[in-house]
């Protein structure tokens, strides 16, 4: 009852955006400005979470080809935040199902010469029919699978175009523990939630997911982020192979 009472009183707080949600203007505004939303949250993010990031990609190199190239998949690349932590010379392919994030990636391309931009695809990561099976060494995703539709498509995605022994690199905010407060208020606050964060949830328990897909090795941690806004401080990160 007490969480029912909290979730309208939010939903009361936030009525305009559920309003032109039911209309079904929310989402075309939602996704012009997006991007710029995610620009500059992505840099807090970033300096938050660096050594976080740091410790993620610090093993990339070891899944590159024979030649000691790394081709790299990015799904959801969003702004392209992640670019400074590629080995150099990577190739990188990136997917993002919002066009309008394009012109902000083309600028962080090209403050990222270290890398070799193969191409930039439009569409959804749980149909990235245009990359071959058994084609990359690496995929990446951050901040991704609380937004997709299935989360279990995305990586059997994932597990089909990585080639054997190729790894998949992911942090992702993740639902708090159900006895806690921060789960409470992750309850009351996903209703409006989805709205601001262009369909992101803030219960999904993702780790489930990775822990069913299917790789041969999964490296997952738990951990709590150092962020301003406590909603998204649990955090799950790692890489599994396939």
């Amino acid at each position: 009852m007490l969480l029912l009472i909290f979730q309208q009183c939010m939903k009361i707080l936030t009525l305009p955006i559920h309003v032109l949600a039911y209309f079904g203007l929310w989402d075309p505004i939602c996704k012009k400005t997006f991007p710029f939303f995610m620009k500059k949250l992505s840099k807090d993010y970033n300096a938050r979470m660096h050594k976080e990031k740091e410790t993620l990609f610090k093993n990339l190199r070891d899944f590159a080809d024979d030649s000691g190239k790394l081709h790299l998949l990015e799904i959801g690349v969003g702004t392209g935040t992640n670019f400074q932590f590629y080995p150099p010379n990577s190739r990188v392919t990136c997917v993002d199902y919002n066009p309008n994030f394009q012109n902000l990636l083309l600028e962080s391309m090209a403050q990222n010469t270290h890398l070799q931009f193969e191409n930039f695809v439009v569409g959804s990561a749980e149909n990235i029919s245009s990359v071959p099976d058994g084609s990359v060494d690496v995929v990446v995703c951050t901040l991704l699978l609380c937004s997709v539709n299935n989360t279990q498509a995305v990586l059997k995605e994932v597990l089909r175009v990585l080639r054997p022994g190729g790894a998949f690199y992911f942090m992702e905010h993740v639902a708090a523990d159900r006895s806690t407060w921060t789960y409470f208020w992750q309850q009351v606050c996903n209703p409006t939630w989805k709205y601001v964060g262009d369909g992101c949830s803030l219960l999904r328990e993702t780790w489930k997911d990775l822990e069913n897909a299917g790789f041969s090795k999964l490296n997952l941690q738990h951990i709590i982020g150092p962020l301003f806004i406590s909603l998204v401080r649990p955090h799950i990160y790692g890489y599994g192979v396939k």
